[in-house]
């Protein structure tokens, strides 16, 4: 089945019985069916793809801190999702090596791999088997970066060949690669990943010789991709009739003037850019080189990598206050994209990074600029932000007009401080979930039972750490 054939199935996924005759088509997520929203729509324990204790006395322990019976079988249902379906624990070489597939597309991504474990990072400490799973997370990210800097996604069996609607792509597709999407923050996420899992733990065992490559390898790709030099060696063209989904200009994508910032191909919705100065992920790598920097000094000793990366970091943030700003009646703003020349984009999408979930992923060196930014994308302004009768988010172009995606509610909560925001984005997941217990990709502003992808892991696990954090700091929420 290919991937436009998946979206329309599941977009028409209404109800139980239509959903579970959908999943018997796609790759098994292994969920019980349930009709009441009370009870538990988790795997049988027998057939889930990983049990952690600490996992599991953490959902008990929480669930005892939401009062809001739905929102506890959700977040229940949601929290372990990663763990429940998506991850196969194995080994590479004697050490723990952990493919994690996104859900109902066999493969991984780094940008989803990445946050569909991070939830579980406080808990390693407690739990040996889960610290190896995720060490394993690491060490996989590493030697799919070592492949191909510029893919967005990898096989999880990196011998399998590609995914369907990739082969055919003029570029250069190499083996174990799913996708070769050049996404700045694919590059990203593995370092945030490493630098969380280093903090929480103290473990150095992943960062190796391998993953010092890998790193070393990041950085290298971000520099080409400044484009001082010419354009790089990464072309993508793909025949489709959705327009989003190749590069334009021979596969290079729109002219860039170099000006420090780093361009990318698509975005983290894996749609392209428009301008390939992506803005939010220029923002997510300052801050990532940055976490980079302090763990080659730390980690590797490894000083001329950690003055390289901080180096970046300096000069792409410099050049974000220089030409990333815009100006608009209700004073100035980041954009979403530029490209060195003038131009500005004004929007944002749903998918992280983004702008409105910069506290969440990345540093906006001014607080002020950030709200503003804020209230921008979070109206009627943002062209990609929709209001109906079952609730009000941001979508983006990768599912078009009139979607909303729960991964923005979720992210407006998750980076509000007003207990009247979070309540809002509270009631309008719950209606987004329409009886399911999960969180779905993205639904019709005035339908829920209108809605893409029953399966998406990391959206489940995003709203399982929204509530894990609520039941911490406003328990009184959840209730």
């Amino acid at each position: 089945m290919d991937k436009w054939t998946r979206r329309t199935l599941l977009r028409s996924a209404g109800s139980a019985a239509i959903a579970t005759a959908i999943q018997s088509a796609l790759p098994s997520p292994l969920f019980a069916v349930s009709d009441s929203q009370e009870e538990s729509k988790r795997p049988k324990p027998a057939d889930r793809r990983f049990r952690s204790a600490a996992v599991e006395a953490f959902i008990d322990e929480t669930r005892t801190r939401i009062g809001d019976s739905e929102l506890a079988v959700m977040f229940a249902n949601c929290f372990p999702n990663t763990l429940d379906t998506t991850v196969e624990p194995g080994q590479f070489e004697g050490k723990p090596d952990t493919p994690v597939i996104t859900g109902d597309i066999p493969a991984m991504w780094l940008r989803d791999s990445s946050a569909q474990v991070w939830p579980y990072l406080p808990l390693a400490r407690k739990d040996e088997p889960l610290r190896a799973l995720l060490e394993g997370v690491i060490r996989r990210q590493a030697r799919c970066i070592l492949i191909d800097p510029y893919a967005n996604a990898f096989m999880a069996d990196l011998n399998a060949p590609s995914l369907e609607w990739s082969r055919k792509d003029k570029t250069d597709l190499k083996q174990g690669v799913g996708e070769r999407k050049w996404e700045l923050d694919s590059l990203c996420y593995p370092i945030r990943l490493s630098h969380g899992y280093w903090k929480q733990t103290g473990d150095t065992r992943p960062f190796d010789a391998g993953w010092q490559q890998a790193m070393a390898l990041t950085v290298e790709t971000m520099i080409v991709q400044q484009r001082k030099h010419g354009l790089g060696p990464y072309r993508f063209q793909r025949e489709s009739f959705v327009s989003t989904e190749t590069l334009p200009a021979d596969g290079y994508g729109n002219p860039v003037k170099p000006v420090g910032l780093i361009a990318s191909g698509f975005r983290p919705s894996d749609d392209a850019c428009i301008f390939p100065f992506l803005v939010p992920s220029n923002l997510f790598s300052v801050t990532s080189l940055r976490q980079l920097a302090e763990m080659a000094n730390a980690v590797l000793h490894d000083s001329a990598l950690a003055n390289q990366a901080q180096g970046l970091a300096f000069e792409v943030e410099a050049a974000l206050r220089q030409h990333a700003i815009a100006q608009t009646q209700d004073g100035t703003i980041w954009a979403y994209e530029v490209d060195g020349f003038g131009s500005q984009l004004l929007m944002d999408d749903a998918n992280v990074p983004s702008l409105l979930g910069l506290p969440y992923i990345a540093s906006s060196p001014d607080a002020a600029l950030y709200e503003r930014t804020r209230k921008f994308a979070w109206s009627e302004e943002n062209p990609w932000f929709f209001r109906g009768t079952a609730g009000e988010g941001i979508g983006g172009p990768h599912e078009g007009k009139d979607m909303i995606w729960p991964m923005s509610q979720t992210i407006y909560a998750l980076t509000s401080n007003s207990d009247a925001e979070i309540r809002q984005a509270l009631s309008m997941i719950k209606v987004s979930s329409a009886g399911s217990g999960f969180i779905h990709e993205s639904y019709f502003k005035d339908d829920p039972k209108k809605f893409t992808r029953s399966w998406f892991a990391w959206a489940n696990t995003l709203f399982g750490e929204l509530i894990a954090t609520l039941a911490v700091t406003k328990p009184a929420l959840l209730g």
